[in-house]
């Protein structure tokens, strides 16, 4: 007897259908064929313990179980439950009282016939919404985070008996039910940490305000112990809240890497990437022999934070170049192609030279001026032309560090930012693909950041003084139309609820300062540490 259940395969962070069909017939073998991997050729052990722990016989029979379609790379021990019901129905040890071809199972049985907890049920529910299932069966444990999936019921099961229970219809559960909107609203973002316990660095919070504001990309340049890594941390404080789209996207990459946490729903915080600088390649941009995405596409709508940054290999560093521009990346290998989102704000922090002591203002450098241009060198030119603000940071001073006042809190900043994201947004209505400056084109460069022509003078002189790239002057001008919309959007009388006034600030034009000011985020690009924008002909 030939019977058909149904399962899903993950390529990249969506899914596909894969049907599971049972047949057996006069005989005693086992054959799975359909380009299963070896975890899916062990199911035969896992399958037939679970059937047998859970009081039924193992069928004297020969099985032939085919996964379609047949030239599609099958991965995992998800499969185990599917091929489990199919197995039991094909030889008519259960009779299903629910339509087989109606729902899709998904889970990994371990030998006394428990469900597993799988990777990538959200991408899977999702495609079995989109191709009108009615329902879906996995473990308990990805239950909730199915569930999030509205239109689909979602049943979340212990056993292997469970689940035969609800086919042969002995039982019938409630389906798992999340308002995914409602859960999404109540989310607030709670952090342990805020950009008032820095102490000085008023010039540096600056930059990190114009780059959450825009989506740049910054690069802090700064002897150990002058509060890099403390602002990094304190990024996602005041970054823009999620929407939904963006947390129901950022949530597929994590339930396909297998990251989320027993019982999740909907990530609702920016996701703040750190990976060491031992880091491989592979790992960062993710693929492997089983394909996963990488820190980049785990940090895709979140930031990546790279601490030393000279200390990661060349290899990796340059890996980063396509993602950066293109905001996706893609892998290919001998056996697959797989595209995975990499739209992420890279902050990056590194030591003026291999010493740290280079320009301090009260400690002497060590290092030769070779070695701390070797050390510069390890980051390449087309690497750092692709960081929008790159900031020297200085040690604070001991009045400052020891002073009862505290900074602004991440509250207010982060006020201002959204403002000026709103803006933005008004401003890329008609651009379904852009929502923030960072994400300009060459095009809506032109529309929506021209200069009048003392802007267009100050620039032009700054370029051929400081010998920038195409890349660089791009790279400019979207600095200074965020800054122009963080400037329009604290001006009085400026009211985010108002669409009129939203139409109107973001067409206002680019001037001359906010110009000046993005020149003086190009620190690398003025040669040696310390040299100010006074140099320049403005």
């Amino acid at each position: 007897m030939l019977i058909k259940t149904y399962g899903a395969a993950v390529q990249g962070i969506d899914a596909l259908i894969v049907t599971v069909e049972a047949f057996a017939e006069t005989g005693f073998s086992f054959s799975l064929v359909g380009m299963a991997d070896t975890a899916v050729k062990e199911s035969y052990q896992r399958v037939q313990s679970a059937i047998m722990q859970s009081g039924y016989k193992w069928p004297r029979r020969r099985l032939v179980v085919n996964l379609s379609p047949a030239d599609v790379r099958k991965e995992g021990a998800a499969y185990d439950l599917p091929i489990a019901i199919g197995v039991l129905a094909s030889c008519e040890q259960i009779s299903p009282a629910i339509p087989l071809d109606s729902f899709m199972f998904m889970g990994e049985l371990s030998l006394d016939g428990s469900l597993l907890p799988i990777k990538g049920a959200l991408p899977m529910a999702i495609k079995a919404r989109e191709l009108g299932f009615r329902g879906m069966i996995v473990p308990v444990a990805n239950a909730t985070e199915a569930a999030v999936v509205n239109n689909l019921e979602v049943y979340g099961m212990s056993s292997l008996r469970e689940v035969i229970d609800f086919v042969a219809g002995m039982s019938v559960p409630e389906p798992v039910m999340v308002d995914t909107r409602a859960e999404f609203s109540r989310a607030q973002s709670v952090f342990d940490c805020d950009f008032a316990e820095v102490k000085g660095q008023e010039s540096v919070k600056r930059a990190f305000e114009v780059a959450c504001a825009g989506g740049h990309n910054i690069l802090m340049v700064g002897p150990p112990g002058a509060g890099k890594s403390m602002m990094a941390k304190r990024v996602p404080t005041i970054l823009p809240p999620l929407s939904l789209s963006e947390a129901l996207e950022t949530t597929k990459i994590h339930s396909v890497a297998g990251k989320l946490k027993t019982g999740s729903r909907l990530m609702t915080v920016r996701p703040f990437r750190s990976p060491h600088h031992s880091i491989s390649s592979v790992a960062l941009v993710g693929g492997g022999t089983n394909p996963v995405p990488g820190e980049i596409s785990l940090a895709h709508n979140g930031v990546l934070f790279l601490d030393e940054f000279p200390e990661f290999s060349r290899q990796v560093l340059e890996v980063m170049r396509q993602p950066l521009e293109d905001r996706h990346i893609t892998i290919a290998r001998a056996k697959y192609t797989i595209d995975y989102p990499a739209g992420f704000m890279l902050v990056a922090s590194m030591n003026p030279c291999p010493c740290g002591f280079y320009n301090h203002p009260t400690k002497e450098c060590t290092c030769s001026s070779a070695a701390v241009q070797k050390y510069f060198n390890r980051i390449s030119g087309p690497l750092l032309d692709r960081i929008d603000l790159q900031v020297e940071i200085m040690p604070v001073p001991f009045e400052e560090l020891s002073s009862a006042r505290e900074g602004e809190r991440s509250e207010d900043i982060k006020k201002r930012v959204v403002s000026a994201r709103l803006i933005q947004e008004e401003r890329f209505r008609s651009e379904p693909a852009v929502h923030c400056n960072a994400q300009m084109s060459s095009r809506l460069l032109k529309l929506h950041a021209s200069l009048d022509e003392e802007g267009m003078s100050t620039l032009r002189e700054a370029m051929k003084r400081l010998d920038m790239s195409a890349r660089a002057y791009d790279r400019i001008l979207k600095v200074a139309r965020t800054i122009a919309d963080l400037d329009y959007a604290t001006r009085e009388g400026f009211n985010p609820a108002d669409r009129k006034i939203l139409v109107e600030t973001a067409s206002k034009p680019v001037a001359v300062h906010h110009i000046r000011e993005a020149l003086s985020y190009r620190n690398l690009d003025r040669g040696s540490w310390g040299q100010t924008v006074s140099k320049l002909p403005f």
